[in-house]
């Protein structure tokens, strides 16, 4: 089927096009209410439906062949570990697991906050809950004690399952002590926390509530699968808000798993005892999605890394990851790629490597920028696909749909919606922009299945966040335009636009510029306030390692190229050339507080920071240069 009939199926039928792709599953009650509203008046999907994520994905597949399949594969260079783990073996671990939560009273509906590393019993762990109806909140590993707290607050979890350490490039992570301080500032205290002990670094277990992983997994009775509605929640994921206070995203279960095991051959046309490797974290939607859920829900082996895409032990990591185990599509974040760019710029350890398997490279996460488009296109020999979502929809809003007919790509393009999202460009004041006009991009209602269902205990913040900016409208947050032939262009938060004496700018647009200098490894354009013109750009740059010129050279050059690219309405003329950029844990640069330190404004450091040094760095730099305000 081509993409276009698929995609105007989706919208214009859509409770007729969800029912097919639910047949795919195994339901304990096929629904037979596909679309209605509940009792909030949200959109829900599947009402009547019955089944469990955990039989789906893992003892259906035992039942019907792929016992024997590896399911799992366990990869870590910072351990020097590799082990496999059969459909079988995964099904066995997961109801055993599941058998220890209940003897420590987890049921259906109650919460357990998972905080661990990348390793295979994180898998297990999130599949337990499922497996008991229970709903998980994986809170990424090494998170900060009072961001742990605030989470255990609001999720409230009877159970916390975590490890004695985490293991990064140069250092080991002890989680166990930001555990137990995490739990001491949180009101809510958990009945039992479940301690995985790593050889690494083992930890004591202090307090009565602490449990030995593996004496648990010695004393318990598998447990089978719990039926549960579709619309019941499978798991609450934390995403920053403008607050401060973190949103509870909440997924369904029925709704999630009929749209990940579509997305599996859809988006990323991988079939089933395919290899599938999402190069994120299980405290990402990423992944939740692409590393836990679908590749096992289709039928595919799914890869689990602790390493780097550089420095474990060095910038060739994914292409040996592709060539050992033959990984069909391989998904990660650009600032991946930029970073093995900046160390690899001429590609010479991909030669070292066979990735003849590799039929198609994803990536996600943040805009990818051109210049790193164009030079992963000259390194390799299969599509490059951008593809762009959010932790809220759970899976992509669009992209170049590999199971379909797939299109031309377009640099600085996502290609086209998915089908079952109906994507609009509107104006400010909600009117359809014409084609290459900015407007917010929001997604028409009812979303498709997969989509938050609401924010966990506080649904007017749901509304409020989402839904009441655009009456019959979700608002991702991000602005953007498609062109003449369709192409959707997501150009950032809409907060990224800046205005520069009264002509509104995309930050976006001058980073492409700027990055294409031969100089620039990676870049960030912010606007910062400016008394004659309300806002003027500045770029902050990392260059590329064996460069040789000098920063005001530079500076003046990136000038020259912004004025020729926009013209002197960009007024761009101050570059600050820095060592690294402040960025979240999964690669996004943190340019509202880059703005906030410019603009002499309060910020507060988020949860979400990969390496708070970095914005002491940058502040240093910036009143170095008398930028700051």
């Amino acid at each position: 089927m081509s993409y276009k009939t698929e995609y105007q199926r989706s919208i214009s039928q859509p409770e007729d096009f969800w029912r097919e792709q639910a047949e795919h599953l195994p339901w304990y009650k096929k629904p037979t209410r596909i679309l209605g509203k509940d009792e909030q008046g949200a959109w829900r999907w599947f009402l009547d439906g019955e089944l469990n994520t955990s039989y789906c994905a893992l003892d259906y597949h035992v039942e019907n062949g792929r016992a024997d399949q590896v399911a799992v594969i366990y990869d870590s260079p910072v351990t020097d570990t590799k082990s496999r783990l059969t459909y079988r073996q995964m099904r066995d671990q997961v109801a055993l697991f599941a058998g220890g939560l209940r003897k420590l009273g987890v049921e259906k509906g109650d919460r357990v906050v998972i905080y661990m590393p990348m390793v295979p019993e994180a898998l297990i762990a999130m599949y337990a809950c499922a497996r008991l109806g229970a709903v998980h909140s994986v809170v990424f590993g090494g998170f900060a004690p009072h961001e742990l707290a605030v989470r255990i607050d609001d999720a409230q979890p009877k159970v916390i399952v975590s490890a004695s350490c985490g293991i990064e490039v140069s250092k080991v992570i002890p989680y166990k002590g930001l555990l137990d301080d995490a739990i001491s500032q949180a009101e809510h205290k958990p009945d039992h926390c479940v301690i995985l002990q790593r050889p690494q670094q083992p930890c004591e277990l202090t307090s009565s509530r602490d449990v030995d992983w593996e004496s648990l997994m010695k004393s318990a009775e598998p447990a089978d699968p719990v039926p549960v509605k579709a619309t019941d929640p499978l798991y609450i994921l934390y995403t920053s808000g403008t607050t401060g206070k973190p949103k509870g995203v909440v997924r369904d279960n029925g709704g999630h798993a009929v749209a990940l095991k579509y997305s599996m051959k859809t988006v990323y046309g991988v079939d089933p005892g395919e290899v599938f490797m999402a190069a994120s974290d299980v405290g990402w939607v990423v992944g939740h999605s692409y590393i836990v859920y679908a590749p096992l829900l289709a039928g595919c082996t799914t890869i689990v890394y602790e390493g780097k895409p550089v420095k474990t032990p060095d910038a060739g990591a994914f292409w040996r990851l592709i060539d050992e185990y033959k990984i069909k599509a391989f998904f990660t974040a650009p600032t991946a790629f930029r970073a093995v760019k900046k160390e690899d710029p001429e590609g010479k350890l991909l030669a070292e490597y066979d990735i003849g398997s590799l039929k198609t490279l994803f990536l996600a996460g943040e805009r990818l920028d051109p210049p790193t488009y164009h030079w992963l296109n000259e390194m390799l020999p299969v599509p490059v696909i951008d593809h762009w979502w959010q932790t809220e929809t759970g899976w992509a809003i669009a992209g170049n749909m590999m199971g379909l007919d797939p299109a031309k790509p377009k640099a600085g393009s996502a290609t086209f919606p998915t089908p079952g999202f109906d994507v609009q460009i509107l104006d400010t004041q909600g009117n359809q922009a014409p084609a290459e006009e900015e407007g917010s991009v929001c997604i028409k209602l009812p979303m498709p299945p997969g989509c938050l269902t609401t924010v966990w205990g506080d649904h007017k913040r749901y509304n409020s966040s989402y839904m009441d900016a655009f009456p019959g409208y979700y608002l991702t947050g991000d602005g953007g335009k498609f062109d003449e032939e369709g192409y959707l262009f997501i150009m950032g938060r809409t907060d990224d636009v800046i205005n520069v004496a009264g002509h509104r700018l995309s930050t976006g647009e001058m980073e492409e510029i700027v990055a294409s200098h031969p100089g620039v490894a990676e870049c960030a354009v912010i606007g910062v306030a400016d008394e004659l013109k309300g806002q003027l750009p500045v770029g902050l740059v990392i260059t590329k390692d064996g460069w040789k010129g000098e920063p005001a050279e530079l500076e003046a050059e990136l000038a020259a190229l912004v004025r020729k690219e926009i013209g002197a309405i960009a007024c761009y003329r101050q570059t600050l050339v820095v060592d690294r950029l402040p960025k979240t844990r999964s690669g996004k640069i943190l340019r509202k507080i880059l703005r906030s330190i410019a603009d002499g404004k309060e910020y507060q450091v988020p949860s979400t920071i990969d390496d708070p040094a970095s914005l002491v760095e940058i502040e240093q730099v910036m009143k170095g240069q008398g930028l700051v305000k």
